[in-house]
């Protein structure tokens, strides 16, 4: 949330990375649900145009405004129907981890990118900071979804795991989970673990794309 005292520089990279969500980050997972579900069966996503990179087709309205009022928020959810898949659990865990993966990729390529062109960039120039706000933002995103709480897609992968009268007693609670996701996103609780989830995905990603690199230079 902006306070009074911040400098108009802070606030115009926040209010950009925040677009960036939106238009960027956001589409490509939600893409990949409708991709993946698609693929194993379920069609409802590509009917309802949800198979596209445009920001429009994802834009959830009141998840839109708490990004740029609050810092965090969501898009449209992708609509499933499993009982167009053959293996209905899987089939949604499949589809749910499709989004934390595209942007774990999509982070891939952007650090394996960075390195390419590192040796000509400052060390704090500005394409410097875009491509870190880049891959920060798209693992940020890939592990909060992880987290195995309704609504996230996390909750979709642990119904594979754990029998089916645990988890239809656990969707039945869905929207109390959700206001307390909230609750605790707002106070900041999950932040520090988050925080040391995504540094270390972003280490390891960064480790990888660094050898790869290295490999053809």
């Amino acid at each position: 949330m902006w306070m009074f005292g911040e400098s108009f520089e802070f606030i115009l990279i926040g209010l950009a990375v925040r677009l960036f969500l939106v238009a960027a980050v956001f589409p490509l997972h939600e893409m990949a649900h409708g991709l993946v579900a698609n693929w194993l069966g379920d069609p409802t996503a590509k009917k309802m145009g949800r198979m596209t990179m445009n920001p429009l087709a994802h834009v959830d309205i009141i998840g839109t405004l708490c990004i740029f009022l609050f810092g965090f928020g969501w898009a449209k959810a992708v609509p499933v129907n499993p009982y167009n898949f053959k293996n209905r659990k899987l089939g949604m865990a499949l589809t749910a981890l499709a989004g934390p993966v595209s942007n774990i990729i999509a982070a891939f390529i952007g650090a394996i990118l960075f390195h390419v062109f590192s040796p000509g960039l400052p060390y704090d120039g500005a394409v410097n900071y875009m491509f870190s706000v880049y891959i920060t933002v798209n693992l940020s995103l890939a592990v909060f979804n992880l987290l195995p709480i309704p609504p996230l897609d996390g909750s979709r992968i642990l119904a594979v795991l754990v029998p089916d009268r645990f988890m239809e007693k656990f969707y039945q609670y869905e929207r109390y989970f959700f206001i307390i996701l909230m609750i605790v996103v707002v106070s900041g609780v999950l932040n520090l673990p988050l925080r040391f989830l995504t540094d270390s995905l972003l280490d390891g990603l960064d480790w990888l794309a660094y050898n790869i690199v290295g490999i053809f230079r």
